[in-house]
């Protein structure tokens, strides 16, 4: 093999690997997000701790939709003070007033970033693509808890207040949408 060969193969080894690497970045990233709470990503759980403190948190809920879409979304209360470990339930409520079928996808997050990985979701709208029916609106709750480990963590326990925040995005109909939205192609000729 040639010394230029040999370069050549190693400069394509490189690429190969960046370019996995970059795709890989993704999906790691979610997941250091998730088990982390880094930046505010909260944990996922399949139900509430057996464990209730009596310290109480005071939980905010925040709605906002991206620029294009064109959605109203509104959190239905505004707060709630719960224990710690206690499971909460808030609904957020969405209307579709256009004369067409919109889907979208929320994506959320906790402040402060301290709370992120302690703020457990059980069940939540976020967690499935919603497609809205023309003048259609709805109730989406989203089931959960802080977790108490919390309060043994240097920064969380200073923490008394969490605001969850929901930014919907439009997505792309899925295909069944899609056909059920799609105009009649059956014209009398």
């Amino acid at each position: 093999m040639t010394p230029q060969s040999k370069t050549a193969l190693q400069l394509l080894a490189v690429v190969v690997t960046m370019t996995s690497l970059s795709f890989a970045a993704v999906p790691f990233y979610r997941w250091f997000c998730q088990v982390t709470g880094f930046g505010g990503t909260t944990s996922v759980a399949t139900a509430a701790p057996t464990e209730i403190l009596d310290r109480t948190m005071k939980v905010r809920f925040d709605a906002s939709l991206d620029a294009g879409m064109p959605w109203e979304f509104r959190p239905m209360q505004r707060e709630m003070t719960l224990r710690v470990g206690e499971m909460g339930l808030a609904f957020y409520e969405a209307h579709n007033p256009t004369d067409r079928v919109v889907a979208g996808t929320a994506v959320f997050n906790v402040t402060p970033d301290a709370a992120g990985g302690y703020f457990s979701k059980i069940a939540c709208f976020c967690f499935t693509e919603q497609v809205l029916q023309p003048g259609e609106t709805v109730q989406m709750p989203v089931t959960f808890f802080v977790d108490p480990s919390m309060m043994e963590n240097a920064e969380g326990q200073f923490v008394h207040e969490i605001t969850l925040s929901y930014t919907f995005y439009e997505t792309a109909l899925p295909e069944e949408a899609a056909a059920l939205a799609a105009p009649s192609s059956s014209a009398v000729n």
